[in-house]
């Protein structure tokens, strides 16, 4: 039985999801963040069990044959899901954070109804390609699949509880933790 709020932060690809998470993450000790799992590769700075849990695409399909993920979703030529187990064990103690597409967060308004749902847009499609150009690590084919698909994902916050822009961090980051404060436990 949960005890804990759960919180679904989206955004496309870029948006800084990552960054946000870590500024309302210092900041409020009563979070557990729910780590992922993915079959792409780590980037140089990601740490396995910490960032994602980076498994095969095997290891993926007996997950899902096992009904082990709360939700799950394939894009940018990789598979990423929420594995079931882990996030109740931390809604048993804590309130929860997801950092999940829009696909997987219908899947869980679904399942939780309860949840909250985030959507973080970027200030504008320009500055989005340039945040993830700047990143150094991604190829201009993933630049361009990741770009086609933030298109659609940002048509999707309108059924979000919440939308903030991402346009300066620290009003970003504020955003979110007011919106926790007022909804968690």
């Amino acid at each position: 039985m949960s005890t804990g709020k759960l919180f679904v932060i989206s955004g496309a690809s870029g948006v800084g999801k990552g960054t946000v998470l870590a500024g309302v993450m210092a900041q409020r000790k009563d979070l557990e963040f729910s780590v992922s799992a993915t079959t792409r590769p780590p980037r140089p700075s990601e740490e396995h069990g910490v960032h994602y849990y980076f498994i095969s695409e095997e290891q993926f399909e007996e997950m899902i044959a096992k009904d082990e993920f709360v939700e799950y979703d394939r894009h940018a030529k990789a598979s990423y899901g929420t594995p079931l187990g882990q996030m109740e064990e931390k809604l048993a103690r804590s309130n929860v954070i997801l950092d999940i597409e829009p696909k997987g967060a219908a899947i869980v308004r679904k399942k939780r109804p309860d949840a909250i749902l985030i959507f973080i847009m970027p200030p504008s499609m320009e500055e989005l390609e340039r945040r993830l150009r700047g990143r150094g690590d991604t190829s201009e084919e993933q630049i361009a699949l990741r770009m086609e698909r933030a298109k659609w994902e940002m048509e999707q916050c309108g059924w979000y509880d919440y939308v903030v822009v991402n346009d300066r961090l620290e009003n970003c980051v504020n955003d979110i933790l007011n919106i926790i404060a007022e909804k968690a436990n």
